[in-house]
């Protein structure tokens, strides 16, 4: 199964630390060799970079390494391949215009069967997530007819991951640029980094940080992974059914959707 990786902050920040964990996980101390992608926002614009090759033996994670980029919300995703060829149209993340925005997803698990109605957007792919993203964007649409705050967002967000996580496992990360949302079905981990800031050592790799001497007193920093990736820190586990938005490395709202 596929891991998720995602930051918002304060600040512009750079995640050289986070990706530099996650990318080991792709081919050296994890499966997920299928190809991985990575996106960051600066302002209305998204950079994105993908490979089809496991990222540990990737050129282009290579690059991202020496370049660290610096962004307020990033969403990462290493792939196992369950539904859909290996190939660069079925990696994630995956990006589409709404609204005049970049609007960019990833998923972690497997919705079996899953045929969602045609609608706007259509899959480029073919991968159940990437038929989620389209049939949660077409929601979206159908439901505003232009621009809304996030919060009026929730309901129709929330709606459709309770309904796809009936098809199988649905862990996800979503963005617009101005805000990120997480749902979580099994597995998805979170920790805020704030002052007084210490010390952190990755699990996959042997790379450490002490973070009090690269941040201000005012840097707030949450990190979103499928699993921990780090020694010495506390990463507080999602509920499944959890959501959350986050915005400037803060939660704005978060709640559960229960089994039905």
């Amino acid at each position: 199964m596929c891991e998720l990786l995602g930051m918002s902050a304060n600040v512009p920040t750079d995640i050289l630390f986070s990706f530099t964990g996650l990318m080991q996980r792709g081919g050296n101390t994890g499966p997920h060799k299928d190809g991985w992608g990575i996106a960051f926002y600066e302002g209305r614009g998204l950079r994105l970079f993908q490979d089809t090759k496991a990222s540990v033996d990737s050129e282009v994670a290579q690059l991202v390494r020496r370049y660290p980029i610096k962004s307020e919300i990033v969403i990462g995703h290493i792939r196992q391949a369950n539904i859909g060829r290996i190939c660069l149209v079925n990696t994630h993340p995956f990006v589409r215009e709404l609204w005049g925005s970049n609007w960019c997803f990833a998923h972690n698990g497997q919705l079996a069967d899953f045929h969602p109605p045609k609608g706007f957007y259509w899959p480029v792919g073919d991968t159940d997530s990437e038929k989620a993203f389209c049939d949660m964007l077409n929601r979206v649409r159908e439901a505003f007819s232009g621009p809304v705050e996030a919060e009026r967002l929730i309901p129709v967000l929330t709606r459709a991951c309770a309904e796809y996580r009936k098809s199988g496992v649905f862990n996800c990360l979503l963005s617009n640029g101005d805000w990120l949302f997480s749902f979580c079905s099994t597995k998805l981990v979170e920790i805020t980094r704030k002052a007084p800031f210490g010390p952190a050592r990755l699990k996959d790799a042997d790379m450490s940080v002490d973070f009090q001497a690269v941040t201000t007193p005012d840097d707030v920093v949450t990190v979103l992974a499928t699993e921990d990736l780090t020694h010495d820190e506390t990463w507080t586990s999602h509920p499944s059914g959890g959501w959350s938005l986050w915005r400037h490395g803060e939660c704005v709202v978060r709640g559960q959707i229960e089994e039905q």
